[in-house]
This record gives structure tokens, C-alpha cells and sequence, in this order.
């Protein structure tokens, strides 16, 4: 869990509480923050009493956008911070296109993993 700046605040367009999070997958705060542990989400400190947050589209329904576990392993493994993977994730890219967090909520989460691993090249 991390503290973000304002760019990188402003670049996820909603956020969502760990309570949220938990009510959408219909599990107790606990497993929430055990996903957050183990890597599965990104949670970040915001706000004035710096509540942990996560990115809304990070969650489809009931469930973890598929493909995000993934590209966060690879992107993880290329040494990336939450913070960097935050931005990548939210920032447009014109070969996509779109963000890599739209791609993968439409299901191109290949696409996107393509350009994860290209990073570490």
C-alpha cells in the first residue's frame, strides 16, 4: 500500500474503499486486503483521512477484471512500483488503444500483457 501524487491520482478516473471492494465480490474485508497482500489489487492511501483505495476498474461485477492478476505479476516482475504500475495502467496508449486498464476490461488482456512484457526488454 502506497501513497500516490496528485498526476497519478488524477489518471485513475474512480476509486473505490476496500468496504466497496468487498460488498462488489462478496467477501469480507479480509479477503480484500489479503488480495491487496498477495499482489492481486493495488490499493493506495487518498483522501483527507487516507482510507486505502482502489481503482474501480479493477473490478468487473463480482469479480477481479480478468487478466489484471497477471499483468501485475509481469508488471511486478519488470520492477515496477504500484505507484508506476498506476500510471502505466492509466495512461492512454495509442497502440492499444485506450488505456491498458480499458483493454483489459474488454477482455484484450493478451494485448496488454504483450506490451507488459515488452517493458522489461
Amino acid at each position: 500500500m502506497t501513497e500516490i501524487d496528485a498526476k497519478t491520482d488524477a489518471l485513475v478516473p474512480a476509486w473505490l474503499t476496500v468496504p466497496d471492494i468487498a460488498e462488489m465480490l462478496d467477501v469480507d474485508v479480509i479477503r480484500v486486503r489479503q488480495l491487496i497482500k498477495d499482489g492481486q489489487l493495488i490499493a493506495v492511501r487518498r483522501g483527507e483521512n487516507r482510507a486505502l483505495h482502489i481503482p474501480a476498474a479493477f473490478i468487473d461485477g463480482d469479480k477481479v477484471v480478468k487478466g489484471l492478476v497477471g499483468t501485475l505479476t509481469l508488471l511486478r516482475d519488470d520492477g515496477f512500483k504500484d505507484e508506476e504500475m498506476l500510471e502505466w495502467l492509466f495512461t492512454p496508449d495509442p497502440s492499444l488503444p485506450g488505456t491498458p486498464a480499458q483493454a483489459l476490461s474488454e477482455n484484450r488482456g493478451t494485448e496488454v500483457k504483450r506490451r507488459a512484457q515488452a517493458l522489461a526488454v
